[in-house]
């Protein structure tokens, strides 16, 4: 069973369709082809919040819905808590 979804292939992060807890494997669905993501959580990720599917250094641009949200303020990995801890918001 999924644990988040990918809006569009080629996004950054997901959004948990659940609690996700740290050290937990879980299945992300991409929700244009239905394709699946395995990956382990780097920590907590409440309900409705992002994990990271890929690595982005520092200063990079964070896409979600095809569109950058962000940019990071330190090196994300793969199954980070994505937030306003370690993204700085593009939208204002």
């Amino acid at each position: 069973m999924h644990k988040f979804l990918i809006h569009n292939r080629g996004d950054h992060v997901g959004v948990a369709t659940t609690t996700i807890k740290s050290g937990e494997k879980v299945v992300g669905v991409y929700m244009d082809d239905e394709d699946t993501i395995e990956l382990t959580s780097n920590g907590d990720i409440p309900l409705g919040h992002k994990i990271s599917v890929v690595d982005l250094d520092k200063s990079e641009n964070v896409i979600k819905y095809q569109v950058t949200i962000g940019e990071t303020t330190k090196q994300l990995s793969k199954g980070d808590y994505v937030h306003t801890h370690n993204i700085k918001t593009k939208r204002w």
